[in-house]
């Protein structure tokens, strides 16, 4: 598998609600996205840093390939997973989504470059 789906670090319910903890350590840059139906973002890959994405709301097709080898998976609301380096993704948006990316390093190298490559 080219990426890996994960739970988050802590979850608590109770009649008020509930409290997910995704991660408490191993990530430096926190975004929150929101994406139209049918829309595509990315296209890219990353060399220094893996990226996690739990998904709030919406649903969206995800494309991952390295090499010879590419896999697909419809993602929804509540998934939870992370992209290795060097390998390429693709969103297509089905629904409105919004989503929450986590980089372990963060995708600013220096104030003229980015780790966010496309061949």
């Amino acid at each position: 598998m080219l990426i890996e789906f994960i739970k988050p670090d802590f979850v608590f319910e109770n009649e008020a609600g509930s409290l997910k903890q995704l991660i408490h350590d191993g990530y430096n840059q926190v975004n929150v996205i929101t994406s139209f139906p049918g829309s595509k973002r990315g296209g890219h890959y990353h060399k220094y840093n893996k990226e996690a994405f739990y998904i709030v709301s919406g649903s969206f097709n995800l494309e991952v390939w390295k090499d010879d080898v590419k896999e697909e998976y419809e993602i929804k609301a509540g998934d939870f997973f992370v992209i290795p380096e060097y390998v390429f993704h693709t969103f297509e948006y089905l629904e409105y989504t919004v989503l929450v990316s986590m980089y372990d390093k963060g995708v600013e190298l220096d104030e003229n470059s980015k780790d966010i490559w496309s061949e």
